[in-house]
């Protein structure tokens, strides 16, 4: 079940993946640039959402 399309990653996970601070990813998360939703205060981000974002960054969709 942990295949791209349901596996979840944490802002952390997308800092890291990025290698980008906290404040980066936050306001990527804000602008709708990469989506996500949360659970209380906890951002979770589906992985196929952060492979979107890399392949539109480096012109591939």
């Amino acid at each position: 079940m942990d295949n791209d399309a349901t596996a979840l990653i944490t802002v952390e996970e997308v800092c890291e993946t990025l290698m980008i601070g906290k404040n980066a990813a936050y306001r990527l998360l804000a602008e709708g640039k990469i989506k996500g939703f949360r659970v209380g205060r906890i951002w979770k981000i589906p992985r196929i959402s952060l492979n979107r974002y890399i392949q539109e960054q480096c012109g591939m969709v």
